[in-house]
C-alpha cells in the first residue's frame, strides 16, 4: 500500500538547507585574498591541505570531491602554487579547501600566515605512509605549531596516507609511530594542549571518505542535533543503521551513536553510486539534475539486509541498514522519515536565524522550541514506534 503524506511549506528552509549555511559564523574576517572569490566566499570555513610534495594531497582533493577514479591521479602534475578549490555550488558542505604544493617555506616573508590561518577550520597534514616520514614529522611540527599560534581554535588533522600498500600489521605500526613521535615533539616545546586526529587512509578504498566525514563532522555545531534525530529515527523504526549522506561527496555529515562498521559504510557509498548512476542514465535531464525531491531507492541484498535511501535535500539523503522484517513496515519508517526531515530543515533554519541576531534567539521563533526540530531537545512524540503505538 502506498502511503503519501502531505510535505509542509519549506520554500524558505529548503534553501537554507541546500548546503551548508553560509552564515553560521566560522573563522573571522580576512583580507587580502588574492583570487576572485567574493566577499561570501572569504567567511566560508576553510580546509587546508598541507604536506611534502607528492604525498598525496591533490589526489584526496580529486577522488573525493571531483569523482576522479584513483588511478587517473597517477597523471595529476605536482602542485606547484596554492589552489583554491570552492565547493560551495555543488554539495552541502560550504567551505573552501585550499591545496598547498609541498615546497611552502613558512619563513618566507611573503607567507602571510595570519591570512592564511585565521578563519581556518581545520589543518589537514598529509603523510606518506610508504616513504620515510621523518621530514615529513619535522614540517608537520612546525606547520601545526606556527597555526597554533595564529588560530588556537583550528582542528587539526593528519592523514596516514598511502597504507593501500601496507599490511594490517604495519599499518597499526605506522600509526603508533607517527603518533608517538608528533605528540613527543609537540610536548618538548610546552604545547601540550594541541590535540592531532590520526587517519589511516587510502584513495583506492573508503577510509579517506571516512577520514573526510570525521573532518567535516568537527566544523558543523549542529551535528549533536542530528544524531540526536537519527538515533530517534532508527530506534523508532526498527532501524539498524543510518547515515546522513552528502551525495556529491559521499561524505556522511551525521550518524546515530552507534558505531559506523566500514563495511556497512561502504555498501551505503556503493548504493549512493549506483542511484547517481542509475539515475544519470534515466533521469529527466530537463530538470537539471538526477537526484531530486522522488529519489528514492531500495536494495535487497542476500544476507536479508536492505538498504534503503531516501532524499532530505537537494545534496543530502538518508541511507538505513536494516533487516527485511523490519522493512515489512516501511509505512511506518516512512512516516518516521518524515517527521525526521521536517526537524533537519528546521534545524538548520533555526540555526540560520540565530546566526543573523548574534547569537539571539528569533522572536519569531519562540513558539517552535517544542517541535521536534528544537536544537537541543527533540520531540519524540512526532514518532511513530516500530510496535506500532505513538510515543
Amino acid at each position: 500500500m502506498s502511503i503519501q503524506y502531505g510535505e509542509p511549506d519549506m520554500a524558505g528552509s529548503y534553501g537554507v538547507v541546500d548546503s551548508f549555511p553560509k552564515d553560521f559564523g566560522y573563522g573571522g574576517d580576512e583580507a587580502g585574498i588574492d583570487d576572485d572569490s567574493s566577499a561570501s566566499a572569504d567567511t566560508q570555513p576553510r580546509i587546508l591541505l598541507m604536506g611534502l610534495r607528492r604525498s598525496g594531497k591533490s589526489s584526496i582533493q580529486k577522488v573525493v570531491f571531483h569523482k576522479m577514479s584513483p588511478n587517473e591521479t597517477l597523471f595529476l602534475e605536482s602542485t606547484n602554487k596554492i589552489h583554491k578549490d570552492d565547493l560551495s555550488g555543488s554539495s552541502f558542505v560550504n567551505f573552501q579547501i585550499w591545496d598547498f604544493p609541498g615546497q611552502v617555506d613558512f619563513f618566507d616573508p611573503t607567507f602571510d600566515d595570519e591570512m592564511i590561518f585565521t578563519g581556518t577550520g581545520a589543518l589537514i597534514f598529509v603523510i606518506d605512509a610508504q616513504d620515510d616520514y621523518v621530514e615529513a614529522l619535522g614540517r608537520l611540527h612546525g606547520t601545526v605549531s606556527r597555526a597554533y599560534r595564529v588560530n588556537p581554535h583550528i582542528n587539526f588533522e593528519v592523514f596516514i596516507h598511502k597504507v593501500d600498500g601496507l599490511s594490517d600489521d604495519h599499518k597499526i605500526e605506522t600509526q603508533r609511530d607517527v603518533y608517538q613521535r608528533a605528540n613527543d615533539d609537540l610536548a618538548d616545546v610546552g604545547l601540550e594542549k594541541l590535540h592531532l586526529s590520526f587517519y589511516l587512509t587510502s584513495i583506492y578504498d573508503h577510509s579517506i571518505f571516512e577520514a573526510f566525514s570525521k573532518v567535516v563532522q568537527k566544523l558543523l555545531p549542529q551535528l549533536p542535533t542530528l544524531e540526536n534525530l537519527l538515533n530517534i529515527f532508527i530506534s523508532h523504526s526498527g532501524i539498524e543503521k543510518a547515515f546522513l549522506f552528502d551525495m556529491v561527496s559521499k561524505i556522511y555529515i551525521a550518524t546515530d551513536s552507534s558505531a559506523v562498521d566500514m563495511q556497512s559504510y561502504e555498501l551505503c557509498c556503493d548504493m549512493i553510486d549506483v542511484v547517481i548512476d542509475i539515475s544519470c542514465i534515466y533521469g529527466p535531464i530537463e530538470d537539471g539534475g538526477a537526484y531530486d525531491k522522488e529519489s528514492l531507492a531500495i536494495i535487497k541484498l542476500n544476507n536479508t539486509t536492505v538498504l534503503y535511501l531516501k532524499e532530505v535535500t537537494r545534496f543530502l539523503a538518508v541511507v538505513c541498514v536494516l533487516r527485511e522484517e523490519s522493512f515489512e513496515r516501511k509505512g511506518l519508517i516512512d512516516y518516521n522519515f518524515h517527521c525526521f526531515r521536517k526537524a533537519v530543515h528546521e534545524v538548520f533554519e533555526v540555526g540560520c536565524r540565530t546566526q543573523r541576531n548574534g547569537g539571539r534567539p528569533d522572536d519569531s521563533l519562540t513558539s517552535s522550541t517544542s517541535t521536534s526540530s528544537s536544537t537541543h531537545a527533540p520531540n519524540h512524540r512526532n514518532y511513530a514506534s516500530h510496535n506500532g503505538s505513538m510515543m
